[in-house]
């Protein structure tokens, strides 16, 4: 008998009225509030203002959202297509189902568009967003604690994962048998949502100190490039401890090759920027030039409505 753990909430949502909140949504929404508030103050830093973080966050957010969905489903098909799965299942997002792998790329093409579209610099974006991410993430794995959900391997460590009986999502979890997973009244697991806040908050750590220590010679979208090496690596060991189940391909987990795909593609966008990428500098010059540009036109359109109300 294990004396010690880390207990499971007793609850996962809660009721405001004919409202019900779930403890999952909340975490992803705190998460991104931290994201923003991150981006937001190193941003200024470089030039930038927070209109520019809103409506750029106005975009990506919501596409982050639809592509975590799509991924998830389209990783795990039986649930949501037929013959085995419902396609409205697919809607059903309150029920919990969002891959951060999925969020993070359609997210970030939609900020790239949009950056491209508001002359923003997109790797300058980048940087300031990458250790905003990963505190957003780590807060976000609360919801999986909330959920009873994506919990590790059985484990007797003193830290192991209790469950109870609160009416929990993940209570009905599919494991990497394919059958039901061991009883928690009796079995501890390994806490993955706590591994992996963990590594996204040492990670965001090392982002920043390297940043400042290294801020001459760093290009624009290596700290960025940093995130990605350092969530992939992460990704690919805490992705073998769970339990759940998951499409396997050539004997690894699906969302392992896809950490080790973003592993490999951050250690290559690093070499290249390094080559061949813009110095901070430069791109925040520029970004100073557009805001700068931004203000005086919000300054004329005040004017010109102030004007129109004197009439």
């Amino acid at each position: 008998m294990n004396l010690a753990y880390i207990p499971s909430p007793t609850f996962s949502s809660f009721d405001i009225g004919p409202v019900t909140i779930r403890m999952y949504a909340v975490c992803i929404l705190v998460g991104i509030c931290f994201a923003v508030w991150i981006l937001t103050t190193r941003w200024k830093r470089v030039g930038g203002t927070f209109d520019q973080v809103l409506d750029t966050t106005l975009v990506a957010v919501p596409c982050g959202i639809v592509g975590a969905r799509l991924y998830h489903c389209i990783t795990t098909p039986s649930m949501y297509f037929p013959p085995t799965g419902d396609l409205v299942n697919i809607l059903k997002i309150w029920e919990g189902g969002l891959a951060i792998f999925g969020g993070i790329s359609v997210g970030a093409l939609a900020a790239f568009l949009w950056c491209r579209h508001r002359h923003y610099p997109f790797a300058l974006l980048a940087d300031c967003l990458a250790p905003g991410l990963l505190v957003a993430q780590a807060i976000g794995r609360l919801g999986n604690w909330f959920n009873q959900e994506l919990y590790g391997w059985p484990t007797t460590l003193p830290w192991g994962l209790k469950l109870n009986d609160a009416d929990a999502i993940g209570k009905t979890e599919v494991c990497y048998t394919g059958s039901a997973c061991p009883d928690g009244a009796d079995t501890l697991f390994h806490p993955t949502f706590l591994y992996e806040m963990i590594w996204n908050l040492v990670g965001a750590a090392l982002i920043v100190v390297i940043g400042r220590k290294l801020a001459d010679q760093l290009k624009a979208g290596q700290q960025f490039a940093m995130y990605m090496i350092w969530y992939g690596l992460g990704r690919s060991w805490i992705e073998n401890v769970r339990i759940n189940y998951s499409t396997v391909i050539l004997g690894l987990r699906t969302n392992v090759w896809t950490a080790i795909i973003v592993f490999v593609l951050g250690c290559v966008l690093f070499v290249v920027l390094y080559k061949h990428g813009s110095r901070t500098e430069e791109l925040a010059g520029r970004l100073a030039s557009v805001s700068a540009d931004e203000l005086e036109r919000q300054r004329l359109a005040d004017e010109k409505a102030k004007a129109r109300k004197g009439r």
